[in-house]
């Protein structure tokens, strides 16, 4: 009952749920999760359902029970992919994720949406079907739906998949976690479950506070 009535502006209510309720309700999903504690800010927590509400209004999100997040606001060396049940208020995943070797080292800092970049893109996507890479093995096809900012996701092969450099060990090898060629890599021990929890039609938000993305998507304004 609650997801659809923060997802849905009218839901058989007769009418439009007033601000305060619905921010209540981002609220009470944000602390019954325990996701400050896990160094996601309720800003972005706020961003991620917002755009959410939006791509679930055009039609665009087969399951809006799921969301995840990429907080590339966080180290590379924090676990900063959150994969968030709301139907039932639970953190499924909480993990490393690679961001792109030109986007920034421990820090990402610089993002495009052009092939060849090696940049990580920031925004709104809807996740696809799995395949099976040649180079990547078990991945998941990402939809970049922000023009200008992640659309030419399918053109550059931006995907979910596994690599070493997605790990804590690589971490305590090198200082930071590894890079990818732009796509958001999570560690092989988790990337089989994690494909298969956000498969078909679920949200994945990548954000940075970048200006330039924050002012111009349209999801977010």
């Amino acid at each position: 009952m609650y997801l659809f009535f923060l997802l849905l502006p009218v839901f058989n209510y007769g009418g439009q749920p007033d601000e305060n309720t619905v921010e209540a309700l981002k609220m009470d999903y944000f602390v019954e999760v325990n996701l400050q504690d896990l160094g996601l800010s309720k800003d972005v927590f706020k961003l991620a359902i917002k755009g959410l509400h939006k791509l679930e209004e055009d039609g665009r999100i087969k399951n809006p029970g799921i969301v995840t997040i990429a907080d590339y606001s966080q180290s590379s060396n924090k676990k900063r992919l959150y994969v968030i049940d709301l139907k039932n208020k639970k953190l499924l995943f909480n993990t490393y994720v690679a961001h792109g070797r030109n986007t920034g080292d421990e820090f990402a800092s610089s993002f495009s949406n052009v092939e060849g970049s090696y940049k990580s893109s920031l925004g709104f996507y809807v996740t696809g079907e799995p395949i099976m890479g040649p180079k990547t093995g078990y991945s998941l096809i990402l939809r970049g739906v922000e023009a200008g900012f992640n659309d030419n996701a399918r053109n550059r092969q931006i995907i979910v998949h596994a690599a070493d450099y997605a790990s804590e060990h690589f971490i305590k090898q090198y200082g930071r976690l590894g890079r990818s060629f732009g796509c958001p890599v999570v560690p092989p021990e988790m990337n089989n479950e994690i494909i298969e929890t956000i498969k078909y039609g679920t949200c994945l938000f990548i954000y940075n506070p970048d200006n330039d993305y924050l002012s111009s998507s349209r999801l977010l304004n």
